[in-house]
């Protein structure tokens, strides 16, 4: 055969050889395909919370060059918002976005991986979950559920809430109906007054239709775009009920296990960086709402008085008694929350909190 009939024939040869691999890997490649249906307890598009879990859907589905292929549906549109819960850890769903604050009465655990009373900051959190024992802790109570959770958005310390009506004293809180859910519900119980869970999308109208007399939601940017001004006049802080709410990426377990150590990963560090970015994307918005509300708004701005915050504590102790009776796993949940909280906390008063007190003393803020 000459040269050139050789160079000729073997080109062929390799394109024909390059065609049959794409043929034969191209099932392959289709087989490593991961559909993940992903439900959430938030509105469509509602900012920080909606759209943060909406961002992260899409950056799974971007990291992973489209392998992981997310379907994501918000409260409402596959199941109701505090159905989410059920519908992954049964399978019909492989992920949620939500506050597992919700789920406390499957477990009151639950709670601490959001946020409690007298809680932990968001810098605090990610000291406790990451390094401190917190997440090897929320791995074993979600198993007990058949999930896998991860920390996926932050709202920083929260406002107190919306009143229709001034807080002085304990006493003010006898009677009212007031939407908080998680164990801050259960101290405003402590207080007399009747709380009340209902997802962000319903809050509205019953604050406005007086089937509740107060509600807490989030902080100012979310709250000036649900409207509770026209409802509420008088808005209340600092929160004591969640001062650094975590949002979590639950999957159900079993898929999660049968997942590659490289996607395990991949959907690790895409939690870890919508974790991030939704807490700069509130600090970044609180402060300028919270101006729109007063000077567009008219609202009242109170702050919670020493008498208040100390019923406030009095009330949270009562609360984690109770939790902590539940079980042997809820107890050492506690235990190593309140020795994160001591000693992180010791921490920050030295640091951030010291900090934060003298610049602002120097700068006038």
């Amino acid at each position: 055969m000459k040269r050139r009939e050789f160079i000729k024939n073997a080109g062929f040869a390799a394109v024909g050889g390059a065609a049959a691999s794409t043929t034969l890997a191209a099932p392959a490649i289709a087989q490593q395909r991961i559909e993940m249906v992903i439900v959430s307890t938030w509105p469509r598009d509602f900012p920080g919370l909606g759209t943060g879990a909406q961002r992260l859907s899409q950056r799974i589905m971007d990291v992973s060059d489209g392998r992981i292929q997310t379907q994501y549906f918000a409260a409402g549109e596959r199941v109701g918002a505090f159905d989410v819960f059920d519908e992954v850890a049964s399978g019909n769903a492989q992920a949620y976005h939500a506050a597992d604050y919700y789920w406390k009465g499957k477990h009151p655990g639950f709670a601490y991986f959001t946020s409690v009373p007298f809680g932990l900051t968001e810098n605090e959190m990610g000291a406790w979950i990451n390094f401190m024992g917190g997440q090897e802790l929320w791995d074993e109570l979600s198993a007990e559920f058949g999930l896998k959770a991860y920390a996926a958005g932050n709202t920083g310390v929260q406002m107190g809430g919306w009143f229709n009506k001034e807080i002085n004293s304990a006493e003010d809180f006898k009677g009212l109906k007031i939407r908080m859910p998680g164990l801050g519900g259960d101290v405003m119980a402590k207080l007399g007054a009747s709380p009340v869970s209902l997802p962000g999308g319903q809050i509205y109208e019953n604050l406005v239709s007086g089937a509740i007399d107060a509600t807490e939601w989030v902080g100012p940017w979310n709250d000036y775009f649900l409207k509770f001004y026209e409802a509420a006049k008088y808005y209340y802080w600092p929160g004591m009920h969640e001062p650094g709410g975590y949002d979590a990426f639950g999957m159900n377990k079993t898929w999660f296990d049968n997942l590659t150590k490289t996607d395990q990963a991949l959907i690790q560090a895409c939690c870890l960086m919508e974790n991030d970015l939704m807490m700069s994307e509130y600090n970044a918005n609180n402060g300028r709402y919270l101006s729109r509300l007063i000077n567009e708004h008219g609202v009242a701005l109170r702050e919670f008085n020493d008498d208040v915050y100390d019923a406030f504590g009095e009330a949270s102790e009562e609360v984690f008694a109770e939790a902590r009776a539940h079980s042997d796993l809820a107890n050492r949940i506690h235990e190593s929350f309140a020795a994160a909280r001591a000693d992180v906390g010791g921490w920050m008063k030295l640091s951030e909190g010291a900090y934060y007190r003298q610049r602002n003393r120097v700068l006038g803020l």
